[in-house]
């Protein structure tokens, strides 16, 4: 019988502890659903160039603010056309002013909340085991190129940059014929990277996060118009105050050492 009322009282005791630990379950995943709904959720489109330093800025910004970052990246030009078309966004980071001032025109963003971030420098590379020797744009020579990867000047900026500077070199209508047109300028380091292209033209920033490839040699002043990322925010964003106090923060210290770390200079 004493064995008995024992064995009682320890179930008794086990059942109560469950039931306490099921109630602090409870609790701790009712706290982390209201910590949830009171986040945020800003949705960040920007230029697929600044990929690795807006990953590096999110970790930072969320740890100091109740926002969950969201980024949409790509090319500027398909980035702006999916904000005209109505897509979610709250704040636009392009990597040229003529998307931006398209944006403007047409009231899609906040025009006092506008500001450069920063800015790039375009490049050229070829693989890393490559026997091309460029030490100047001025020494590219159609004979050494089968292929030439630039992303399609219709929509990325760093396409646009390039066709401005081999126009200025008198070298766009004889190479034409070798180009391969990327969506944006990470596939077109992919394609240098694989060794589908022999040379390409991409941001620093871009050529300094891969380790198989080399810079050539980076385009002199005159060559092209000056690479500068604007940021803005969309008009119609239901979160205008997180989305300029995030504008805010790209401007400080903080963001532009990361900036800076990543290859991109203001």
């Amino acid at each position: 019988m004493k064995k008995l009322r024992i064995f009682a009282t320890l179930v008794l005791l086990m059942t109560v502890l469950i039931a306490c630990g099921g109630k602090n379950d409870q609790v701790k995943h009712s706290a982390t659903t209201q910590k949830n709904a009171d986040q945020t959720r800003l949705t960040i489109s920007a230029a697929i160039s600044l990929t690795d330093a807006l990953e590096e800025i999110k970790a930072i910004y969320e740890a100091n603010h109740p926002v969950e970052l969201s980024f949409n990246l790509g090319s500027s030009g398909k980035l702006a056309q999916q904000i005209q078309q109505g897509a979610p966004a709250d704040v636009f980071i392009s990597a040229n002013q003529d998307w931006m001032d398209t944006l403007e025109a047409e009231a899609e963003i906040i025009s006092d909340t506008r500001d450069d971030i920063t800015g790039n420098q375009l490049v050229l590379i070829t693989g890393k085991d490559a026997t091309i020797d460029y030490s100047s744009f001025h020494d590219i020579d159609t004979a050494d190129i089968d292929q030439l990867a630039i992303g399609n000047p219709e929509s990325v900026p760093a396409g646009k940059y390039t066709e401005q500077t081999l126009k200025n070199l008198d070298l766009w209508d004889t190479m034409e014929s070798k180009f391969v047109l990327a969506k944006d300028v990470r596939q077109v380091l992919t394609y240098v990277e694989t060794g589908n292209a022999d040379i390409g033209f991409v941001y620093e920033s871009d050529a300094l996060s891969s380790d198989k490839i080399k810079i050539l040699a980076a385009a002199e002043t005159g060559m092209h118009d000056p690479i500068i990322y604007p940021g803005a925010v969309i008009a119609d964003s239901p979160h205008v105050k997180e989305a300029k106090a995030f504008m805010e923060f790209m401007a400080t210290d903080t963001a532009q050492h990361i900036l800076a770390k990543h290859g991109f200079t203001k």
